[in-house]
C-alpha cells in the first residue's frame, strides 16, 4: 500500500484561485477487478473511510471478507477479518455514525440473513444471523438506532424487515406492504430516532403521496397524505429531516404519464389542509419556469421551448414535458434546503439474430445516460429561491444510481457539484443562480504528480461526498510506469475544495 501527498491539480479551465481543488492524498491497494470486489463507505462522523474487501470472487475458492478502515489522510487504522459462512453472499452496506453494517443473504435459503457489524470506535466486529422466514429479494437497507431496516420483495410486494442487532430478532413491519410498482423512499434520522417513508399511490388516473413516520423499534407514529385538486399527479418526493416544527416536502409531479416529470413541487407539511385534504402550501414549478433547466440544450432550441411554453400558457394550457428525474435526499443549506435531481434517459441499441436479411431485429437495453443535474434552493417553507444546472458529459451507467455529488464550500455561500468519469473529475461551482462554467475538469493524480506515471483503464469508478468540502474517489486502475509492465491497483483519491 502506498500513501502520497499530492500536488496541485491540472485544470482544463482554471477557475479563480480560491476554489481550485486539490488532491491531498492517494492510496493504492494491490487489488484487481478480476479477483476482488470492494465496497466503499465514506464516514463523515469521524472523517474516515471503511472498505469491505471481498477476495477470490471469481476464482471458485472460498471467498474471504475483510473490513479495512482508514483516516482522513488515508492512513491505515486497521482491519478485521470476517468469518462469513460459504453459503452467504454480500448484498448491501450502510453506516450510522461510525458503526458500519454489511448485509449478507443465503444463496440457498433467501430467508436467511446475516449482518456483520463493525464498531468504528473500538474495532469490534459482531455477526448476527436472522431467519426471517419471508425474505426473498433484498432491495435496500437503512440503519436507525442500531436496527437495520431492510426493504425486501415478498409475493410481488415491497415490505420492510427490521433486524434488531442487540436482541438478534427480526420484525416484519405491517405498516409497509406495497405493490412492486410503488415508488418508495425510505429515510432515517438518527437525531430524532425516526424513520420516514414516502410512497406513491395511484388509482390508475392520478397519484398521491402517503407519508409514514416510524419509531426506531418499527412502530407507526404518524400517517398522512399529500394530494392535489388539479390534474397534476405527484410522483416522487424527499422530506426534510430533523425538527418536526419545520417539515418541508419537495419532489416531482406529472400531468399524465408517471414515468415523466413536468416539474417540481414543494409543500410545507406544518401548514394546514383544505376541507378536501389538499395542502394549502402546495406549490408547483414547471421546468419552463426554472431559469437554468434548459442549459443543456443549444440556446436556439431552449428559446423555442420557452416560446412554445409561453404560447400554451397564454391559452391557459401547459406544454407537456417528458423528463425522467432521479431525486436526491434534501441537503440542509443556508437556513433552508437544497434539492438535487438528475435528468436521465434509458438508452437502447438495435441488435439482430438469424441469417442474412431475414434475421429478427430487437431493441436491447444499453444503460442510462444522464444529461444534466438541477440544483434548487428552498427556504424552510418550500418557497423556491433559486435554481441552477450542471451539464454533464459522458455520464453513463448500467445501474440507475446517483452520479453527481454535492457539498458546501468553506465560505458557506456556495456549493460544489462533482462526478468522476474514468480518470477525470468534472465539477461546477454553484453560487445560487449565477452562471458558471460546466467544463471544469481535474484529472486524477498518480502517487507522485511529478513522475511520468500515467493512469488509465479506470473501471468501476465512483465518487462519494465525504466531510466539509471534501470528496472521495475510488475504483480499479492500471498505472503505467516509465519502466516495466506497470501495476493494477484499487485506488482512493481525496478531492478537497477547502
Amino acid at each position: 500500500m502506498t500513501l502520497v501527498v499530492a500536488g496541485r491539480p491540472l485544470l482544463a479551465q482554471a477557475p479563480e484561485l480560491s476554489i481550485a481543488p486539490s488532491q491531498p492524498a492517494r492510496l493504492e491497494l494491490p487489488f484487481t477487478q478480476y479477483d476482488t470486489d470492494v465496497q466503499v463507505l465514506a464516514i463523515p462522523e469521524d472523517s474516515s473511510v471503511v472498505l469491505l474487501v471481498e477476495k477470490d470472487v471469481f476464482i471458485g475458492s472460498r471467498t474471504s471478507y475483510t473490513f479495512q478502515k482508514f483516516d482522513h489522510q488515508l492512513k491505515d487504522l486497521g482491519s478485521r477479518n470476517l468469518e462469513i459462512p460459504i453459503e452467504y453472499e454480500f448484498k448491501l452496506m450502510s453506516a450510522e455514525a461510525t458503526a458500519v453494517y454489511a448485509l449478507f443473504q443465503s444463496r440457498y435459503a433467501p430467508e436467511r440473513l446475516l449482518v456483520a457489524g463493525l464498531d468504528g470506535r473500538t474495532g469490534d466486529v459482531t455477526l448476527v444471523k436472522f431467519d426471517t422466514e419471508v425474505t426473498r429479494d433484498v432491495l435496500d437497507q437503512k440503519v436507525l438506532a442500531g436496527n437495520l431496516f431492510v426493504t425486501v420483495l415478498l409475493d410481488q410486494h415491497m415490505t420492510i424487515v427490521r433486524l434488531d442487532m442487540k436482541a438478534g430478532k427480526h420484525q416484519l413491519l405491517p405498516s409497509v406492504y406495497e405493490p412492486l410498482t410503488t415508488e418508495l423512499t425510505f429515510l432515517t434520522d438518527s437525531a430524532t430516532k425516526r424513520a420516514e417513508i414516502i410512497m406513491r399511490q395511484s388509482n390508475g388516473v392520478k397519484s398521491r403521496l402517503q407519508l409514514k413516520q416510524l419509531s426506531a423499534d418499527g412502530q407507526l407514529l404518524n400517517s398522512e397524505f399529500v394530494q392535489t385538486e388539479s390534474e397534476r399527479s405527484l410522483i416522487t418526493a424527499q422530506v426534510s429531516l430533523g425538527d418536526s416544527s419545520d417539515r418541508m416536502l419537495a419532489g416531482t409531479y406529472t400531468l399524465r404519464d408517471p414515468r415523466y416529470s413536468q416539474g417540481l413541487f414543494s409543500a410545507d407539511l406544518t401548514a394546514g389542509t383544505t376541507p378536501t385534504g389538499v395542502r394549502q402550501s402546495l406549490r408547483f414549478y414547471d421546468f419552463t419556469r426554472l431559469k437554468h433547466f434548459f442549459d443543456y440544450l443549444k440556446p436556439a432550441r431552449a428559446a423555442r421551448i420557452q416560446q412554445r411554453s409561453q404560447e400554451r400558457r397564454a391559452a391557459n394550457r401547459e406544454l407537456p414535458l417528458r423528463y425522467r428525474l432521479l431525486v436526491h435526499d434534501l441537503l440542509p443549506f443556508q437556513n433552508g434546503y437544497v434539492l438535487v435531481a438528475e435528468v436521465y434517459y434509458p438508452r437502447y441499441r438495435s441488435d439482430s439474430y438469424g441469417p442474412g436479411m431475414v434475421g429478427t431485429r430487437y431493441r436491447q437495453f444499453d444503460g442510462y445516460h444522464t444529461t444534466h443535474a438541477i440544483v434548487c434552493g428552498f427556504d424552510r417553507r418550500g418557497n423556491l429561491l433559486w435554481d441552477n444546472t450542471f451539464v454533464l458529459k459522458d455520464a453513463e451507467s448500467y445501474e440507475l444510481e446517483e452520479t453527481v455529488r454535492l457539498r458546501p464550500m468553506p465560505d458557506g455561500q456556495r456549493l460544489v457539484m462533482t462526478y468522476l468519469e474514468e480518470e477525470n473529475i468534472h465539477y461546477k461551482i454553484i453560487d445560487r443562480t449565477l452562471p458558471s462554467p460546466n467544463d471544469l475538469v481535474m484529472p486524477l493524480q498518480p502517487i507522485n504528480p511529478e513522475s511520468k506515471e500515467k493512469l488509465g483503464s479506470t473501471n468501476y469508478e465512483g465518487m462519494l461526498a465525504w466531510y466539509g468540502s471534501r470528496f472521495l474517489t475510488f475504483g480499479y486502475q492500471h498505472v503505467r510506469t516509465p519502466r516495466g509492465a506497470g501495476r493494477d491497483v484499487f485506488f482512493l483519491n481525496t478531492v478537497s475544495f477547502d
